[in-house]
């Protein structure tokens, strides 16, 4: 194994004194002191000390949009679920991290923020992607919205589930089934409107119709007509 990076020295660094000596308590000084470098050094890497925690994610932003970037429309399903994967296995690689910071985010508000807006990071990332394959399509920015979260719950949720287990089982598994619902929502809505055979009919009848007088009514509704003359068949 490499030496560790200087990014990672120093989010080793933060993450063990902010569980050892509390959040408010740490100082950049006291971070950059227990990683061997100086507070210039600190500065070169990481804007405060929340960030520290979340050390990669402007690389893994990158990894991410970088797959996406790589598909077409045909294979934007596939880029996606890649995507995902490449996210929830950056944590699991650094699984000892991953937990220390999941019982960090947990105690102190700042970093859940912090952590919040990292996960909206990658959410704008899935709905400016999907909405460019939708793009043409009736709500368009409505149905991007709604499957780029969905992405994100399915990941959050399987994460979630294994740090809170504490890292004890290979969540891939858990979020390929999580993935394979959010999957059946994108090919339901893929080709939106294309699927003229699956109207759907509403009907209203009096409490006094007799059940024969509604088969009838149904019954005549759903006839073929002809798309001439519209006369049944």
């Amino acid at each position: 194994m490499g030496t560790p990076s200087i990014s990672h020295r120093l989010a080793e660094a933060a993450v063990a004194l902010f569980d050892e000596n509390g959040y408010d308590e740490t100082t950049v000084d006291d971070i950059a002191a227990r990683a061997g470098v100086s507070r210039s050094t600190f500065f070169r890497y990481y804007r405060s000390k929340e960030d520290a925690i979340f050390p990669d994610h402007d690389t893994l932003l990158a990894q991410v949009d970088a797959r996406l970037r790589a598909s077409t429309s045909d294979t934007g399903i596939v880029a996606v679920t890649d995507a995902v994967r490449i996210v929830l296995a950056h944590y699991v690689e650094d699984a000892e991290v991953s937990l220390r910071r999941y019982s960090l985010v947990r105690r102190v508000p700042a970093l859940r923020d912090r952590e919040i807006a990292s996960v909206a990071r990658y959410q704008r990332l899935f709905r400016e992607f999907i909405g460019k394959w939708l793009v043409g399509t009736p709500d368009a920015d409505l149905r991007a919205e709604l499957m780029a979260a969905s992405v994100v719950a399915a990941h959050n949720q399987v994460l979630r589930g294994w740090l809170r287990t504490g890292g004890t089982y290979d969540p891939s598994p858990l979020l390929d089934h999580a993935m394979g619902y959010v999957v059946a929502i994108f090919r339901h809505w893929e080709q939106p409107g294309k699927s003229g055979d699956d109207e759907v009919v509403v009907a209203t009848f009096s409490r006094s119709a007799s059940p024969q007088a509604v088969m009838e009514a149904i019954q005549a509704h759903l006839q073929p007509r002809s798309p001439k003359t519209g006369e049944e068949h």
